[in-house]
Formats: structure tokens, C-alpha cells, sequence
């Protein structure tokens, strides 16, 4: 059962939350905005079922599961009565595109040249919610806490409109008119019932720059996403060879990417974010394609040990430098794609061979066809042989 006001105390409440308020100032977080944990089931179910029901989710077979948790926080955690939302600003330092334009170099998303958010975000979350349970205690209140960031079946994004953090933009991501598009989220949920928030309207009104930027076409209208078309799925998410017909389309973008985020106006907010644990790793801001095709599995797990990136494992990673090569028009990675030909992983070896077939003249390729093609065992890795620039 939800703890309404505390007899005798009736501000204990307001109190709480202007006492979080000030905590999460202090940590860096944005300014809390409450939201009910009750009352987005229907809504919420109605959402995600479309999406679901248009295959849009691609092969995150996740997001299928706990359907009813993840459209009602009260059935996730029945004792929650409000929740809590925060942002942390991670604004680039640059121009987060500017990379997306230098053939030689990857393209990282800017969320990721720093150190795994979900473990900044979480501490500070952890500690935010501490000190919010020692103050209900204070105020004479039972304050129980769950934390949240990006790990459970909680759809933030809807829950932070709601808030009146920001709301969702065009391109489905949270857009704030303080913050712009660059913020990562976190949630507290709360047994008792603190004093809610308006929720933000939408403020995107006739401006369509994030539907016009994206490279690959994946927003069918406004405000609906078809992940199977999103960089940021099929670099990061999808296991498999990237279909054909996308690949050239993702330029150098290595891992995610910014284009929809970084085109809103609204960014003219965005502040540089402050977290030195975030901050864009010298190394991961334009690394050499050349160097990235060459990580084993050690190197690749010594040099991203601590960042979001190690999460896909070398091989995914290695396959979406090899199509970023492949777009790179450039001859003098030919030698590295070749050597890639005898990859333990098929993954690597397929995309190795799609991007020789970008670089090589077809009769070159086609030689090379005829001594590779007979010991090869992978029927992806043979399509690909067989089916050069198609």
C-alpha cells in the first residue's frame, strides 16, 4: 500500500522531494520531476503492442518479454507510488557529426566515448536514493527505494514525458527544452506518494531535421522508429550480418549513432556534460579503421574494458569496422581485409569479404573468389562470395 501523508506532518512530503531536489543538484543530475507509477498501463500496453505487433523490434526479443511490466511500473513493483526521473546531461564537446565525415576514422556515438553510463548514472542514483530514504526517515516517513537505469523492463522515455523532463521527440527520443537531446536517464521508484508533476508538452511543432538526418530512412512518420532500419540497432544490437541494402548506408558509424539526435534545434540548450567519468576518451573520439580491424579478442576487451562498447564483443564490433571500410573507398586497408579472410568468426569473415568486393575491381575479386569460395563452410560467408556489390 502506497504511504500517503505522514499524521501530524503534512508538508513531509513536499519537504522530501525539495530535499531531493537539492540532492541530485549536488551529484550533477538534473532536477527531479515526479510521475505517478500508476495509470500508463493501458496507454503504455497499446504502444508497445503496436510496435511489437510491426516487427519493429527487430531480433531484441527482450523487449517482447514482461510486456505488462514494462507498460505498468506497478506491476513491476506493486508497493510504488511515485517515481522519480533524472537526467544527466552528456552534451558533446564538438561536433558529434563531424567524424561521420572522415572516411578513415570511425564513427562512435557520443554516449559511448566515455565510461559505461549505466555504472556513472547508477552510483549516483544509488547515493541520490540513500540520502532520500535517511531524509523520509528525518521527516517521519517509511521510504522504501528501487533504482533504475537502463535495466529493467521500465520504459523511461514515456515515464520522463510524463515527468515533465522533456517529451518525446519525432525521432522517439527525449527531447527537454532546459536540456535538449543529450541526457541520460535514471529512475527511482518510491513506496510513497510525493507530489507529481505536470507532464511537458510537445514542443517539436512543423520541424521534421531528426526524421530528414536519419542516413537509413528509419522513421516510418513522425514518432515511430523501425529499429530494423536504426544504425544504432544494427551496429550494436543485431548479432548477424547487417542486411545488404543498409550497409552502405551507415558510412563509418562504428557503434550507434547521433544524426537524429544531434540535428534538434533544441540542442541550442544542450549543456557540455560535466561528468569527468563520461568524458570522450582521446582514443575513441576518431580511431583508425586500420587499427580497430586488427583488435583480437584480448586487445579488444583490454582496450573497451570499462566503456559500453565491450558489451557487443569483438566480433560484432570488428564486422561493423569492416563495413565501415567498405565504405571507406580506400585500397590500402585491402591487405587487412585479406589476412580477415581466415577469421575464426564468420561474422568477420563475411563482412571482410563484402568489404573487399566494395575495394577490389570485380575481376580481382572474383580470383580471389576461386581460392577462398571451396574451403569456406559458412553459408553466409558464401552468399557473400557469391553475390559481390549486390
Amino acid at each position: 500500500m502506497h504511504v500517503g501523508p505522514a499524521p501530524g506532518k503534512p508538508n513531509a512530503h513536499e519537504r522530501l522531494k525539495a530535499a531531493a531536489t537539492a540532492e541530485a543538484l549536488r551529484l550533477g543530475l538534473t532536477a527531479p520531476r515526479i510521475v505517478s507509477a500508476s495509470g500508463h498501463g493501458q496507454r503504455l500496453t497499446d504502444r508497445l503492442q503496436a510496435f511489437l505487433d510491426q516487427r519493429r523490434h527487430g531480433s531484441m526479443a527482450w523487449m517482447a518479454e514482461r510486456t505488462a511490466a514494462r507498460a505498468d511500473p506497478t506491476v513491476l513493483w506493486p508497493e510504488a507510488g511515485s517515481i522519480l526521473v533524472v537526467g544527466l546531461d552528456y552534451g558533446p564537446d564538438e561536433d558529434a557529426l563531424a567524424v561521420t565525415r572522415l572516411p578513415d576514422v570511425g564513427a562512435i556515438s557520443v554516449y559511448a566515448r566515455g565510461r559505461d553510463y549505466h555504472d556513472v548514472l547508477k552510483g549516483k542514483l544509488k547515493q541520490l536514493a540513500g540520502r532520500i530514504g535517511a531524509r523520509g526517515r528525518d521527516l517521519g516517513l517509511d521510504v522504501q527505494v528501487k533504482v533504475f537505469v537502463d535495466t529493467a523492463p521500465v520504459m523511461e522515455k514515456p515515464l520522463a514525458a510524463g515527468s515533465g523532463l522533456g517529451w518525446q521527440g519525432k525521432h522517439t527520443n527525449l527531447v527537454s527544452r532546459a536540456h535538449g537531446s543529450w541526457l541520460f536517464l535514471g529512475e527511482i521508484f518510491l513506496n510513497v506518494m510525493l507530489p507529481a508533476d505536470a507532464a511537458e508538452t510537445d514542443h517539436c511543432g512543423s520541424c521534421r531535421a531528426c526524421l530528414d538526418a536519419c542516413p537509413t530512412d528509419a522513421f516510418p512518420a513522425p514518432y515511430q522508429l523501425d529499429a530494423r532500419r536504426c544504425i544504432s540497432y544494427l551496429t550494436i544490437e543485431h548479432a548477424g550480418p547487417i542486411p545488404r541494402d543498409l550497409r552502405p548506408l551507415i558510412g563509418n558509424r562504428i557503434y550507434g549513432c547521433d544524426d537524429c539526435l544531434a540535428v534538434c534545434p533544441w540542442n541550442k540548450f544542450a549543456a557540455v556534460g560535466a561528468e569527468a567519468k563520461l568524458a570522450a576518451r582521446n582514443d575513441l573520439r576518431r580511431p583508425s579503421l586500420a587499427d580497430l580491424a586488427m583488435l583480437d579478442d584480448g586487445a579488444f576487451r583490454a582496450r573497451f574494458s570499462a566503456s559500453p562498447i565491450k558489451r557487443i564483443g569483438r566480433d560484432r564490433f570488428v564486422r561493423n569496422v569492416l563495413i565501415a571500410i567498405g565504405n571507406s573507398g580506400d585500397p590500402s586497408h585491402l591487405p587487412r581485409l585479406v589476412g580477415l579472410l581466415g577469421d575464426a568468426s564468420a561474422l568477420v569473415r563475411g563482412a571482410g569479404v563484402w568489404a573487399l568486393s566494395r575495394l577490389l575491381p570485380p575481376a580481382d575479386f572474383a580470383a580471389l573468389a576461386v581460392a577462398h569460395l571451396p574451403a569456406e563452410s559458412d553459408w553466409d560467408v558464401r552468399a557473400e562470395w557469391s553475390r559481390p556489390n549486390a
